[in-house]
Order: structure tokens, then C-alpha cells, then sequence
């Protein structure tokens, strides 16, 4: 790889950094603004999606002849905070150390969105006749809600798209499943009385406690997945009461439950209200209700899929090595993406997935130059040989 195309690079992602893109609020669009600029430069058709409230996406396509299906490039320009802890650098300037470039959103997942702008660059100042288009998509808000990716998606974006590349911190793999997430919140409702007189009173914190051991060995109905593995619940939160002499009168739980591939959510919730059904029926004034907070589906690329075996043969090409594919237990905009269109989607990025939503979070330069010359093989072996 040229080394002033990899300087040039590594500039661009400390400068993304140095963007404050913190969701909540997000706050994309002067990220967005940026990015369009260097796209507009490169040669792309560019689109500048506003989303209201200083949010945006950013769409770049390098049109090709059509032969084939539009390969997208994927990431999300919005970061989690940078938390309480006290990091070794400030960690909104992008500061190089020991091949190193440390800042919030370095791995998660500026670092893909830069090293796709220098990949297509690469492409477009190669001269090469692309058989089909290349669309680099910069998304809002994956951190919470997608909400620019289910923009996109809305907006037909996906219609004539082929395959999909998320640049995900991937540690060097290529991952081809993702867990879904399913949180909810469950309630229970009692009646208030004075502490002195608990059983004038019907205490939701104790029901909630009913439902909770019912729940510890609730069984979830699945297939274990081969890449992904079992789903897991975890009891996150739990809140009720106000103060100690009084009888609580409402008790509330998060559950974060991560689902693998054909796994129904659907049928999950119904087994909820069953269950609650179940200790209304035995419990005298027991009641609760269930909200749903998150619910984004698992996905996943069967390895057999020729576009894995491509993106494998690449990895070989590229790196001298053989690679199977893995997953990941956290979710993406594949979540939003693969649901709407069944096309084949691979997360590889720079950076250990470890490193998102870490303090002291980083990238390796080295990693970087890895992902960009992937990238370019790539292109190249969909869209041009």
C-alpha cells in the first residue's frame, strides 16, 4: 500500500475523532458535511441525508457499467461516550503512540469508515471500469436506535445492492452472523401502604421477586448456531420502591437477552405473558405487564454463501492465510439491514472488537493498512475481475 495514501488515511481518522459524535444526542451531521467533502473530491455522486436535530447520513456511489449488483460499504459515524473513567489521552484528538492511534470511535468504528474513503480513492485513482457500483454509506445513530439506517433502508436503499461490507472492529476476522438483541422491561404493580401495616398493602418488589426465580430458569426454544453459538439473558436493572416505610407499589427489571439466528422474539414474549398469566393465577393480586425496548433480530450469512467464499479466497490472497468465518455477540445495522433484503453481509474492520466502548480505546496503524489493502482486494475481485 502507498504510504502516503496510508498517511493520508490515518490524518482522516484523526480528524473524524476530533468530531464529537457522542449518541445521545449524535450529533452526525458536521462529520456527515465532512465526509461528503473528501467523497465529493474523490469523484462520487454524493447525497447529504439530513435527519433533523444536527443528524445526518452521508451517501457516496462510484457508478459502475451494471453487469453486476451494487456492493455496499457500510459504517456508522455516531460513538458511545467516552465515559468517567480517566483516559491516557484526550480522546477527541486522534493521538498516535507506539504505532497506536488512541480516540473514542477509533475502532467502534471511525476507523472503518476512513479506511473505506481510502480504499475507493485507491480504486477511483486506478482508472479501473467497475462491473457494478460501489456505495459507501455513512449511517446515524447505530449506537441506539438506527435511526439512519432504517432511513436508509426506507428510502430503497438497499434495492439494488448485492452484498454488504460492515467495517466493524473484526480483530483481524472475517464474521459472518451476528447475535440479535431483545430487551425488555417487565412490571409489577401493587398497592401502596405504610410500612408499619404491610399487609394493608399488596408489595411489587416481592412479586417481582416471584417473577424473577420463575424467569432464572426460563428455557429458551432454538437451535444452537454454529457460529454464533447459545443466546444468553442477563437481568440487567431492577428498580421499585421510595422509601423505607412504605410498601412499594411498582417494581421494574431490564432483561438483555441475545438471540442467535431463527430464534422467534415473538414467541419469546408469549412465553412472558404465559408466565406472568401463571403467578396471576397463583399469586393474590399479582400483576405485571412487559415493554419491549430493543428488538433487532439475528442475522447471519450461511459460510457456504459464494460471496463468503470470495471474501475468503480475498483473505488468503491478501494475507497468505486461511480464514473461517466467525460471529459476534453484539449487534449492527446488519440488524436493520438483512431483515429488510436477504443478501450476503461480512463485518471486517479495523481494530479488536474488545476495544469498543473501552476507555484508552485504539487502533493499530498496522491494523488499518490491513484493512484498507483488504478493502481494495476486494473491490477489485467483485466488481472489476
Amino acid at each position: 500500500m502507498d504510504t502516503d495514501l496510508l498517511k493520508e488515511g490515518v490524518e482522516i481518522l484523526q480528524k473524524f475523532v476530533s468530531f464529537k459524535t457522542v449518541n445521545e444526542p449524535g450529533d452526525e451531521k458536521p462529520l456527515a458535511e465532512y465526509i461528503k467533502v473528501i467523497l465529493d473530491d474523490i469523484g462520487l455522486e454524493t447525497v447529504l441525508d439530513d435527519l433533523g436535530n444536527n443528524r445526518a447520513n452521508v451517501i457516496g456511489r462510484l457508478k459502475g457499467t451494471g453487469e453486476r449488483e451494487t456492493l455496499l460499504f457500510n459504517g456508522h459515524l455516531d460513538t458511545v461516550p467516552s465515559g468517567d473513567i480517566e483516559w491516557k489521552h484526550e480522546p477527541y484528538i486522534g493521538h498516535i503512540e507506539d504505532g497506536k492511534i488512541y480516540g473514542r470511535g477509533t475502532a467502534d468504528m471511525k476507523g472503518g469508515l476512513a479506511a473505506m474513503l481510502v480504499a475507493v480513492k485507491a480504486i477511483k485513482e486506478s482508472g479501473a471500469e467497475l462491473k457494478g457500483d460501489f456505495l459507501y454509506t455513512a449511517t446515524a445513530g447505530e449506537e441506539t436506535d438506527s435511526i439512519g439506517a432504517v432511513k436508509f433502508v426506507n428510502d430503497g436503499g438497499l434495492d439494488e445492492v448485492g452484498a454488504i461490507i460492515i467495517g466493524e472492529p473484526s480483530s483481524g476476522k472475517i464474521n459472518i452472523a451476528e447475535k440479535g438483541a431483545f430487551w425488555v422491561e417487565i412490571t409489577t404493580y401493587g398497592k401502596t401502604a405504610h410500612g408499619a401495616f404491610p399487609n394493608e398493602g399488596i408489595n411489587a418488589v416481592v412479586h417481582m421477586n416471584a417473577f424473577i426465580s420463575e424467569i432464572l430458569s426460563y428455557r429458551f426454544k432454538y437451535e444452537e448456531n454454529p457460529v454464533v453459538g447459545h443466546p444468553t439473558m442477563n437481568i440487567s436493572t431492577i428498580k421499585g420502591g421510595v422509601k423505607t416505610n412504605v410498601v412499594p407499589d411498582r417494581c421494574s427489571i431490564t432483561i438483555d437477552m441475545r438471540t442467535v439466528p431463527g430464534m422467534n422474539h415473538n414467541e419469546i414474549i408469549k412465553d412472558f405473558e404465559r408466565l406472568i398469566l401463571k403467578l396471576s393465577e397463583e399469586i393474590e393480586g399479582f400483576k405485571a405487564d412487559i415493554r419491549i425496548l430493543n428488538n433487532r433480530a439475528a442475522v447471519e450469512t450461511k459460510r457456504t454463501h459464494p460471496f463468503i467464499k470470495l471474501a475468503q479466497g480475498t483473505f488468503k490472497e491478501v494475507f497468505g492465510v486461511d480464514t473461517e468465518p466467525q460471529g459476534v455477540n453484539f449487534y449492527t445495522d446488519a440488524s436493520i439491514f438483512l431483515p429488510a433484503k436477504s443478501v450476503p453481509c461480512i463485518f471486517f474492520g479495523p481494530g479488536e472488537s474488545s476495544m469498543a466502548h473501552q476507555p484508552n480505546e485504539y487502533i493499530t496503524v498496522e491494523s488499518f493498512r490491513q484493512t484498507v489493502q483488504y478493502y481494495i482486494k476486494l473491490i477489485e475481485n467483485y466488481l472489476i475481475k
